[in-house]
């Protein structure tokens, strides 16, 4: 068995090298951006009025002005209007591009207006207030959006503003999820006293779709000859293959033969751990990444979030966000193993994060992970454990 830190390791060497792919606007969120964002014009492109009021001289003002007759109305959306109206004043509305001979804008809440006269009622009007100047953001040919971000909801009003309805993101793998084991039926049939209902492969399924990876999904039963003929074809199909089950030391666990038969070459087998001590990695060439994972619903579960998704992260390159707890608790965990506990974790008045851990029933035990926020990482270098000692965690709910 090889220990946490050098699973990680030995994955870090073999990552999804990802082409860069078109895709509309609509569907770019959360993707990784694979090429600059340039802005194609000054940002704003002009000088952008950023309250409705009135527009005036700010010298008229320091003169002691304080009503000021309408001379017009200007909305969004107009021309810009070249003003010679010492003494007045017009109505403009946010976003309207501010006219040339005026330099101050007083919003309605600062005036009163009667038989078109607007009268100032504040003491104090600073030169050039609620104007947005051309060009204060970003200047027209300046990156405004870096090659390597994902992409979220703030990025594509960015996107659409540049002008770009299709954008170049980093492809992702195509990716298969394969169940094994006799025992397992689908969601929707009524399992036999003997059967469970196949649930691990959908805790997999979410976290991929979370990386807008759409994963299609297969069952293998217990037959080394159906594994070698099925698996051989998806190998051929599919980049990224997750499998639970079917890698421990029983009678019918056949993945790591059939595997290796298939000229998949195996990186390491079982991980210093609990759970999910059985959990296999692989690769076949530059062609696919093999994750074949315990089949317990916990174990699946926490080398799904724990592995696959740094995995992805680093494939992407995307930072591997590290994130800290403080044990609420002590805890005693003898054996030499790398401890992954249940936690739930709050945000505490001081600014910290604490983790409650709670122990399950085993790693088959996954209606406990519906009380946890995520997963604390307890190193196997020593066995006591105490309240206040701060330790990485893995959270999976957010």
């Amino acid at each position: 068995m090889i220990s946490y830190q050098e699973a990680k390791q030995i994955i870090s060497k073999h990552l999804y090298k990802p082409k860069s792919i078109s895709v509309s606007i609509e569907e770019a969120n959360g993707r990784i951006l694979a090429e600059n964002l340039i802005a194609d014009r000054d940002f704003p492109p002009f000088d952008r009025v950023t309250m409705d009021g009135i527009a005036i001289r700010h010298a008229d003002f320091e003169s002691g002005q304080r009503a000021f007759p309408i001379a017009d109305t200007i909305g969004a959306g107009m021309p810009q209007k070249d003003l010679n109206i010492s003494g007045k004043c017009v109505q403009i509305m946010t976003g309207a591009i501010m006219p040339k001979g005026l330099d101050t804008v007083i919003r309605y809440e600062d005036l009163s207006i009667k038989n078109d006269i607007a009268t100032i009622e504040v003491k104090e009007v600073k030169h050039q207030q609620n104007i947005h100047f051309k060009a204060q953001d970003r200047l027209s040919g300046e990156v405004v959006v870096s090659a390597g971000t994902k992409l979220s909801p703030v990025e594509l009003i960015v996107t659409a503003s540049v002008g770009k309805s299709t954008v170049k993101v980093k492809a992702l793998p195509k990716a298969a999820i394969i169940t094994t084991g006799d025992e397992l039926v689908d969601i929707d049939e009524s399992p036999l006293e003997h059967q469970i209902r196949r649930s691990s492969n959908y805790g997999v399924l979410a976290l991929l779709k979370g990386w807008n990876i759409e994963a299609t999904q297969f069952h293998l039963k217990d037959d080394k000859e159906l594994m070698l003929n099925e698996l051989r074809s998806i190998l051929s199909d599919y980049e990224l293959i997750v499998l639970t089950g079917g890698v421990s030391r029983g009678k019918f666990d056949f993945l790591p033969e059939v595997l290796e038969e298939l000229g998949v070459e195996k990186h390491f087998h079982k991980v210093k751990q609990r759970p999910g001590k059985p959990f296999w990695f692989g690769t076949r060439s530059k062609e696919n990444v093999v994750f074949a994972l315990p089949g317990n619903p916990v174990s699946s579960f926490a080398c799904a979030n724990i592995y696959i998704k740094e995995w992805l992260e680093a494939s992407l390159d995307q930072p591997v966000g590290e994130e800290y707890a403080e044990l609420a608790s002590d805890l005693s965990f003898p054996p030499e193993l790398t401890w992954f506990i249940e936690c739930k974790l709050e945000n505490t008045a001081s600014g910290f994060v604490k983790a409650t851990p709670f122990r399950g029933n085993g790693s088959g035990d996954f209606a406990n992970l519906t009380l946890a926020d995520g997963f604390l990482i307890l190193p196997d270098n020593k066995s006591e454990f105490k309240a206040g000692e701060v330790y990485r965690y893995i959270r999976f709910r957010n």
